[in-house]
């Protein structure tokens, strides 16, 4: 796999528009908030979202208020094969993932929910997002619990039934059996190389229509995985 050489080939196929710099802008989806919410009445809550690259899904929940971490890794597969150069195979069960640790006084799971489905992918588009297809980057939610299950099931019901995407969504719901990090270069990928080709044409786009889509959700300054106290 080579994000940057295929990028641009993949815009054409994707349908995505151009802007005056010459890079691609992704379009981002106004949706209604969930009928149906989850309000944890812990100090902490955990969810986990799988939405292609997963520089792009970490970024954009870092900057979304409420969140206290966000980190990349893997879902989907087994420990052993957690690893990226494995997982780029397609054949781990793996997805590349992002598990987000919020404050639920703050941001609640279906507002959550709501930034997923809305900005940081596609949720319509199946084994693939932007120039990267397989299975390790399909859309899923990894549920923890059966409160988790039944609010995504209710809200993608509920986008369905409005028809707010050209296209059905075929983001799997899936329990959630366990959550790899990622190696520690993939973590903060987007802060860390703003420039990188790929990070400006695909996921810098999903950081401003957060800002631009729920600016009462954004934050500028990004929550980042090194900033996290050691454990």
């Amino acid at each position: 796999m080579n994000r940057i050489l295929i990028a641009v080939a993949a815009l054409a196929i994707a349908g995505w528009t151009f802007v005056g710099s010459g890079l691609a802008a992704e379009q981002a989806v106004k949706l209604p908030p969930p009928v149906q919410d989850l309000h944890g009445s812990a100090a902490t809550e955990t969810a986990v979202f799988a939405g292609g690259c997963f520089w792009g899904v970490q970024a954009v929940f870092q900057h979304t208020k409420g969140v206290l971490n966000a980190v990349s890794g893997y879902a989907g597969g087994d420990k052993s094969t957690a690893h990226y150069e494995v997982v780029g195979s397609g054949r781990t069960g793996h997805a590349e993932s992002v598990q987000v640790t919020y404050d639920p006084k703050q941001v609640s799971f279906g507002t959550l929910l709501q930034v997923y489905f809305s900005v940081a992918h596609d949720p319509t588009t199946l084994n693939r997002q932007g120039p990267d297809s397989g299975t390790q980057y399909r859309s899923a939610v990894f549920y923890r619990d059966a409160e988790q299950k039944r609010v995504t099931e209710s809200y993608i019901a509920q986008l369905d039934a409005a028809k707010v995407f050209r296209a059905r969504i075929v983001t799997e719901v899936s329990p959630l059996t366990g959550f790899y990090p990622a190696e520690a270069y993939h973590q903060d990928y987007a802060t860390r190389h703003p420039g990188s080709p790929y990070i400006a044409t695909f996921d810098l786009p999903k950081i401003a229509n957060l800002k631009a889509t729920m600016p009462q959700l954004y934050r500028e300054q990004p929550v980042l995985v090194s900033a996290q106290p050691k454990a």
